[in-house]
């Protein structure tokens, strides 16, 4: 079923393997700094920070955003090569790991204008035969972000639930503007609904998934495939960004100071589309589409403080308007990318095991197992 390289490109990728040195310093300081006993560690980053909607952020989350500030690791903007290097690093930093051994090999996917690279990830216990999915995309503004940033994150939600992981590199702007990415997510997960037992998926529990950008390509996803005869049968939008017009009053408060500000939505959107009137397109900002019944299940997940969490939950309570099943997490005193950070922070580790059992429970057959 799986390719005979399949072992050897588990060797190496394999946890040891795959992180540089520097980083897996970075992850040792990063979690020691972030574990501090809470007195201690109040009494170096100062008093609680509360929202003007009355949320008080996380202690470790508040050391995250210390740590970031006085390291001079924010976000970069401008040149896109660093950009890149540097969010890749920085995702890789705090990441979860998986909880137990892995098969993991790369493939080729159909995209919208030609093969796409893609990697798969499948827990080596449990059954050998067909197994439930999920197509996952990352986050990253449409511009930056990879396989490799969310490489942890994918072996971690494909060990801890039981499911078939498919990261898909769609094309980023600006090389590839909108709507290429999401052209890519589309064909990728139709190949994956039609053809998925090539690589030993049961295509009647395929979702789709993705975090931030990755939320907005996946609800993007469940939308322009809702009326097909094979569709996604479950959605994980974790903090999803679905209305680029960027009105609701967590884009107000949030702006500036928490990881993901203004600035860097501005430039994002700058990069990915090609005229600024698309914000109000269906493609770009589901929350504007004018229908949202026919969906898949869902799961949304938001930050407290994040500049995405108002219309993450508007998104979430329009389709359960409209008659689609959902279930809604907030977690009041989180920051945006709390899954890149399930490898250290209490929250962000409760979330993603909450997440992880959520897939698993969406995708299990009726009566029991999958096919042996």
């Amino acid at each position: 079923m799986f390719p005979r390289s399949a072992a050897k490109r588990r060797e190496a990728c394999g946890p040891a393997a795959r992180l540089p040195i520097r980083v897996r310093v970075e992850r040792v300081a990063a979690s020691s700094f972030v574990r501090l006993p809470p007195r201690l560690l109040r009494g170096v980053v100062g008093h609680p920070i509360r929202s003007p909607d009355g949320f008080t952020l996380d202690l470790q989350s508040q050391a995250l955003l210390w740590l970031i500030r006085v390291s001079g690791a924010e976000m970069h903007r401008g040149d896109l090569t660093r950009s890149r290097w540097h969010f890749d690093r920085a995702s890789q930093v705090l990441e979860p790991k998986a909880v137990g051994p892995l098969r993991v090999f790369d493939r080729e996917v159909p995209g919208g204008a030609g093969p796409r690279p893609a990697r798969v990830y499948v827990s080596a216990i449990g059954p050998v035969g067909s197994r439930p999915a999920i197509v996952w995309f990352h986050g990253g503004g449409f511009v930056l972000g990879s396989i490799g940033s969310h490489d942890g994150v994918c072996r971690a939600l494909a060990s801890q639930a039981g499911v078939v992981v498919i990261a898909v590199d769609y094309r980023l702007a600006p090389e590839h503007r909108f709507p290429a990415g999401l052209e890519d997510a589309i064909a990728a997960t139709r190949w994956t609904l039609e053809s998925g037992h090539q690589i030993g998926v049961d295509a009647r529990f395929v979702a789709v998934g993705g975090d931030s950008a990755g939320g907005n390509l996946a609800a993007g996803v469940a939308l322009a495939l809702r009326g097909a005869a094979r569709r996604p049968a479950f959605q994980l939008l974790v903090y999803p960004a679905t209305d680029a017009t960027r009105t609701e009053p967590s884009h107000r408060h949030f702006r500036d100071g928490f990881l993901l500000t203004g600035q860097n939505i501005r430039w994002f959107l700058d990069q990915y589309l090609p005229d600024a009137r698309l914000v109000t397109d269906a493609r770009v900002s589901p929350l504007l589409a004018g229908d949202l019944s026919g969906l898949a299940p869902a799961l949304t997940m938001v930050a407290g403080f994040d500049p995405l969490r108002d219309e993450g939950s508007l998104y979430s309570e329009r389709m359960r308007a409209a008659g689609v099943e959902v279930e809604t997490v907030c977690s009041r005193g989180s920051l945006h990318g709390f899954l890149n950070t399930a490898g250290g922070l209490d929250e962000s580790a409760r979330l993603f095991a909450l997440a992880a059992e959520r897939l698993r429970r969406a995708l299990a057959p009726p009566g029991g197992g999958h096919a042996l």
